[in-house]
């Protein structure tokens, strides 16, 4: 029995990664804005009451699906600055990504959430954004979650007198019902609101947009932004910052069992999802009971495999050919699967099988994980069949808050390699490789799927066992989210300093006491955590059945996340 019930509506749904966002994007929806709306809504207020998880000035990739069928991608990515030496840090910082202004990119997700209303909302910044300044200038109650964060990084925030200012008022965490006030970021966040209004009202929504992506990126924020950057050192541009848009990339789709499948790009991690779907089905899925020992071990190895092929392969597109239709081929597909042993684990990370060009530095080797609860997410579909995914990110105790504005300047660059020669290396214009990978469903009876999570490197091991929980084993939406899931650690992390724990499975205990031994007994080195954790993600989904037109949301319980529908 689910301790949550199925959220079902016959209009539209929304499921966020907080309460708070998930009623605002709905109140859009009540109000008569599409699912653009209410997923941007929803995103902007992501970004004030999970303060510690998505920031403002962060990154924002989209994925959205008209009723019609057509399908976009907006990165909501931001690329180095174009005057930051390739070299740096291998030589001056050691080949280590310093804390800090250097690792800032251009702060993306203003720009994708604009770019979403401009392309496909109904709706202006200044409505959208209504919710996101009450909770920044009135605040919003801390919640467990949030406080544990902060107070896990008490000395990072205090490293910043504007992160400490914010962070820990009097020196110390909020307590858990305090309310979280951030007037600075309000009065960023309405800027560009009245920006939007004064210009709207002489030339219409459009005019409005653009005056609220004019004060982010060449008004007055743009001007303290790089005030502040000279004088912290930090290299990003005023024309960084005036000749940025996120980028409307390719999508990737793949068909299976007569779904279609839809990620971002290489960019981001999303095909690696793509990758473990394809060669979890040509391993063979049919026959395994759902997590029992043959089926994790199975899961775990195809895992491997696939974030092997994203070390080796993913980045930037724009500076790099990556090899998707060979990675996602089946020639690729059997070779890999070949090469599993269904008795026993690999002990690391599979070796390339497609030249890949550069040598891949080696990456170092912990025995303790230093995950970060980093990410949120938000889905909605409208009464039309409009669909939005979106899942916002970037935290706030690496890199200084800007003095005055209340976010920080995406610190995202953390996703690079130091060095430029690996395939997300350091380079001036690219962009780091993204773990935020919005994804989206058609079922073969025409079922439209929003999905998405929380997690860095957990996040499409997260996201490929819900699927397989939902389309496979016939769970309903809400028993897929909450299941037990397992992640695997056998692969160098995403973030700096790149950790890697060779055959490292972790498994949340409600999975059988026996089916674990039998994983250690393979040769996994088996962690257990608690029945439910925050580390496995937290998967929010919404699905519009086809036959009924109802809306059907989903939300995870490892997570302040909530589903609602109307």
């Amino acid at each position: 029995m689910s301790p949550r019930p199925v959220i079902a509506g016959p209009r539209h749904a929304i499921s966020a990664g907080h309460y708070l966002a998930a009623g605002a994007g709905l109140a859009i929806l009540e109000a008569g804005g599409n699912a653009i709306d209410a997923g941007v809504a929803a995103g902007l207020v992501l970004g004030v009451v999970q303060p510690d998880i998505v920031n403002f000035g962060g990154v924002a990739p989209i994925i959205i699906r008209r009723a019609d069928g057509r399908v976009e991608s907006i990165a909501g990515l931001g690329h180095w600055p174009m005057s930051l030496p390739p070299d740096l840090f291998m030589r001056e910082h050691g080949g280590k990504m310093p804390r800090g202004v250097l690792r800032t990119v251009v702060p993306a997700a203003p720009d994708a959430w604009i770019q979403a209303l401009e392309r496909h909302g109904t709706m202006g910044f200044a409505q959208v954004s209504e919710a996101a300044i009450r909770f920044a200038e009135e605040g919003f109650p801390v919640y467990p979650m949030i406080h544990d964060s902060v107070s896990a990084h008490v000395s990072d925030y205090a490293e910043f007198p504007s992160n400490a200012a914010v962070f820990l008022p009097g020196g110390k965490p909020h307590a858990v019902g305090e309310l979280f006030i951030q007037k600075d970021l309000a009065a960023t966040i309405r800027h560009m609101a009245d920006e939007d209004r004064r210009a709207a009202a002489k030339g219409g929504r459009l005019s409005g947009l653009k005056a609220a992506h004019d004060a982010f990126y060449k008004g007055d924020i743009a001007q303290k932004i790089v005030a502040f950057m000279k004088q912290e050192g930090g290299y990003l541009s005023a024309e960084d910052l005036a000749n940025f848009r996120s980028r409307i990339e390719p999508v990737v789709t793949r068909a299976w069992r007569g779904h279609e499948v839809t990620t971002s790009g290489p960019w981001c991690q999303g095909p690696a999802l793509l990758e473990a779907l394809l060669l979890m089905e040509t391993a063979g899925l049919d026959g395994l009971s759902h997590n029992g020992a043959d089926y994790i071990h199975l899961l775990a190895e195809t895992l491997k495999i696939a974030m092997a092929d994203r070390e080796y392969h993913f980045g930037d597109p724009a500076f790099r050919d990556v090899p998707i239709d060979a990675l996602l081929g089946d020639a690729h597909l059997s070779a890999r699967v070949a090469a599993i042993d269904r008795r026993r684990a690999h002990p690391g990370m599979p070796d390339a099988l497609l030249s890949r060009g550069t040598d891949i530095p080696a990456p170092s080797r912990r025995t303790t994980v230093t995950a970060e609860p980093d990410t949120s997410y938000v889905a909605v579909v409208d009464r039309e069949g409009n669909a939005f995914s979106a899942t916002p990110s970037d935290g706030t105790y690496n890199a200084p808050l800007v003095p005055g504005l209340g976010f920080v300047c995406s610190p995202r660059g953390s996703q690079s390699r130091p060095d430029p020669s690996h395939p997300t290396g350091v380079r001036p214009g690219a962009r780091p490789r993204l773990t935020p990978n919005p994804a989206l469903v058609v079922t073969r009876d025409g079922a439209v799927i929003p999905f998405g999570t929380p997690g860095g490197d957990v996040q499409i091991q997260a996201m490929l066992q819900v699927l397989l929980n939902h389309l496979h084993f016939g769970m309903n939406l809400q028993e897929a989210v909450e299941a037990p899931r397992v992640a695997t650690y056998a692969y160098p992390s995403s973030f700096a300093p790149y950790d890697y724990f060779p055959g490292r499975l972790a498994v949340e205990s409600r999975v059988p006491t026996a089916v674990r031994d039998e994983l250690r007994a393979r040769g996994h080195d088996v962690k257990e955590w608690p029945d439910y954790t925050w580390l496995a993600g937290s998967v929010e989904a919404v699905r519009l059945d086809p036959a009924t037109g109802t809306k059907i949301g989903a939300a995870d319980p490892r997570r302040p996340a909530l589903a609602l529908a109307m």
